[in-house]
């Protein structure tokens, strides 16, 4: 089944290009070429990092660092940028090679995260940030809008189990990568943390270290509170 015409796409993302290969190789996948994109992926997620960032700084002028890294967070995270991408119907676009097309990687939200980190590096490389910027924030528009000051205090579950040992006066949890599965482009991260003072292990699972941590965090906090329960 042929691919619609990339002119349908650059309405959708708002940019019309220059030069259309760079769109054109910024929507294939490594499965269906060598010239794929993954170098505009890694050129891409440096961008919209800074774009979400300047945004979130002109925004919020009385948020410190942390309180922007969460807002900040929240919205360059993988399952957000999956969703923009599906939102963008990037995954009609996207060059695969057959055996993704027959699992149905389009779909996959790895992939569409990455396709759209390298749609964004392609906007760049054809315009520069003023164009990327111009077409990108409009993506976002509605996330950041629902952003508001009560997202300052969603601590994600790493803080909120470290200030539970503190307040406890016991030693901060060990975090530990066990081992990785998958693909580079689906890698499945396996990680413990330890409760030193409460003898207590738990594995938490993610895409990324950083994900598997606050998993493990995560379950390690639910924990810690049902222990709480019982001794109450």
């Amino acid at each position: 089944m042929p691919l619609p015409p990339l002119s349908q796409l650059c309405r959708q993302l708002g940019h019309q290009y220059k030069d259309l290969l760079l769109l054109d190789r910024a929507l294939t996948h490594r499965s269906a070429s060598g010239h794929n994109n993954e170098r505009m992926e890694f050129l891409g997620d440096s961008i919209i990092n800074f774009l979400m960032s300047h945004a979130l700084f002109q925004r919020f002028p009385k948020a410190n660092e942390g309180e922007l890294t969460r807002l900040r967070t929240q919205l360059v995270r993988a399952e957000t940028l999956a969703a923009v991408a599906q939102e963008l119907k990037l995954s009609q676009f996207l060059r695969l090679g057959a055996g993704e097309i027959k699992t149905g990687g389009a779909q996959r939200s790895s992939i569409c995260a990455d396709a759209l980190e390298a749609v964004i590096a392609s906007i760049y490389l054809d315009g520069g940030m003023q164009a990327c910027e111009k077409a990108v924030l409009p993506w976002f528009e509605a996330r950041l809008e629902r952003l508001s000051a009560e997202n300052f205090s969603e601590k994600d579950y790493k803080t909120q189990l470290q200030e539970y040992l503190q307040k406890k006066q016991w030693a901060l949890p060990i975090y530990e990568i066990m081992h990785t599965t998958g693909d580079a482009h689906q890698r499945l991260f396996c990680v413990t943390c330890t409760l030193p003072d409460c003898e207590y292990t738990v594995e938490g699972h993610g895409s990324s270290r950083r994900y598997a941590e606050h998993n493990a965090a995560e379950l390690a906090l639910q924990w810690l509170i049902g222990q709480g329960k019982k001794n109450g």
